[in-house]
């Protein structure tokens, strides 16, 4: 492994490209739509009385809550507003989305509440989306709920025993989405996999990851285990916690997945990938999904200054794609606590400074190589000359502060959409005391999608 992942290194790191300062373009607010955070659904009737309920293992202990609504959401220090457990499955948590020709939107509920200790009662979810943008409101179509009937997942789920086998935040980590003829392919961060669904949410196919010679695992795969005593060597792994698939795009004939990870590979001595400039690189993997197998191939996705980790990720044409790139800041400047280390219930401990979209374009000429960056839109700086938020910004401009903005896709020409994942209910960026909702924003971005 060590010498797989230094060579590996060596090859990134005789890249010839060279980094012009990055653009930054222009983009104008048209239509904004929300989904109010406390959406809470039903389990489906014939789910089990575990999932009725979720968020019951959300205390520090993991220890059941049993009231409904007596546990306070908590974004660090600030109380957001929501209590848990919530009666129902929260409709919360879209991190992942494709416009279809209808011009409908599916999009996905990721693991639940934050871990994979604390979300075994969250069930994993697609969403058929419309939007009304003259009323503001998000409306679900229908939801499918993610199930392992014929026990494809290589290792035991929550509800190994039940009939159903409803998969949970427990299991896998769902955090991208691109629907196909027969179903869903689905980006996970707990192998991290790639796993593929039929179009009512029955998993099929479970790959795990190969980047070239390497295996990526991140501590969440369900192979890696705590020794036995204190003085055992611990297992070894090469992603961080939630590292794994946040992007995945499809090319446009639909033969090659390539799943972005979210944060960088680490080598054996504990450095992470780079680009030949020295940013951080984060692994743009290819597979042939006809095969279901890794082709070998991946680029690097070079992370700006102060960037920290990837949203989302949808290709634009054969060679060029639309990427979320962002900090973990949350909230606005003007509110920031005087001393981040030492938060406080009225103010944001770290605010947003990094929220973009930047185009970029990789192919066969840059294999193995950083893939190159045309340019951004900066989304903490939007225009709105036409006053169309319905919250957040300020005059003549909208903003979205938020800690992970996860849904990104173009819907046409000149517009492309924009969402949050909101956490619930640990999320509050655009308040200081009020729990994110889900935001939508269509945005004209013509100069951005035009760019070469």
């Amino acid at each position: 492994m060590k010498h797989i992942l230094f060579a590996s290194c060596a090859v990134l790191a005789l890249a010839t490209t060279s980094y012009a300062a990055e653009k930054e373009f222009p983009a104008k607010l048209v239509s904004h739509a929300i989904l109010p955070a406390n959406t809470i659904i039903p389990a489906p009737s014939d789910a089990p009385e575990h999932l009725k309920t979720s968020a019951k293992f959300t205390t520090a202990d993991r220890k059941r809550a049993e009231g409904l609504g007596t546990v306070p959401g908590k974004d660090g220090v600030r109380l957001t507003g929501l209590s848990m457990p919530f009666n129902g499955q929260p409709m919360q948590g879209f991190s992942g989305i494709k416009a279809m020709a209808d011009g409908s939107f599916w999009s996905l509920s990721d693991n639940g509440f934050g871990s994979k200790l604390n979300s075994s009662d969250a069930m994993l979810m697609l969403h058929h989306l419309k939007f009304d943008w003259d009323a503001g409101k998000v409306n679900a179509l229908e939801t499918v709920f993610l199930s392992d009937p014929d026990m494809k997942a290589p290792f035991p789920i929550v509800l190994e025993g039940s009939s159903k086998r409803y998969l949970t935040g427990a299991d896998f980590d769902v955090e991208s989405i691109q629907p196909v003829a027969d179903g869903f392919w689905v980006g996970e961060e707990f192998g991290p996999y790639i796993l593929k669904f039929t179009r009512d949410g029955k998993l099929t196919d479970v790959i795990a990851t190969k980047a070239g010679d390497i295996d990526v695992k991140s501590p969440d795969h369900p192979t890696l285990a705590l020794p036995g005593n204190p003085t055992q060597k611990m297992p070894a792994f090469n992603l961080k916690r939630s590292g794994g698939y946040e992007g995945m795009a499809l090319s446009k004939d639909g033969s090659k997945l390539y799943g972005l990870l979210e944060g960088p590979l680490y080598t054996a001595d504990g450095q992470v990938e780079k680009t030949e400039d020295g940013s951080t690189g984060l692994r743009i993997i290819e597979l042939d999904t006809a095969k279901k197998e890794w082709t070998g191939r991946t680029w690097l996705y070079p992370l700006a200054e102060g960037g920290e980790a990837i949203g989302d990720f949808n290709m634009l044409d054969d060679s060029t794609a639309l990427v979320i790139e962002r900090d973990n800041g949350a909230g606005t400047a003007d509110k920031a606590c005087a001393d981040p280390k030492k938060p406080e219930a009225n103010c944001f401990a770290v605010p947003s400074k990094v929220k973009r979209i930047y185009k970029i374009e990789f192919n066969d000429a840059n294999v193995g190589k950083a893939a190159r960056k045309i340019g951004y839109i900066d989304l903490l700086k939007i225009s709105d000359p036409d006053n169309k938020k319905r919250q957040g910004g300020g005059n003549g401009y909208y903003d979205m502060p938020f800690v992970t903005i996860e849904n990104v896709d173009r819907v046409d020409a000149t517009h492309i959409i924009v969402g949050n994942d909101n956490n619930l209910p640990f999320s509050a960026g655009r308040a200081l005391d009020k729990a994110d909702d889900n935001e939508f924003v269509l945005l004209e971005v013509k100069d951005l999608l035009d760019a070469k």
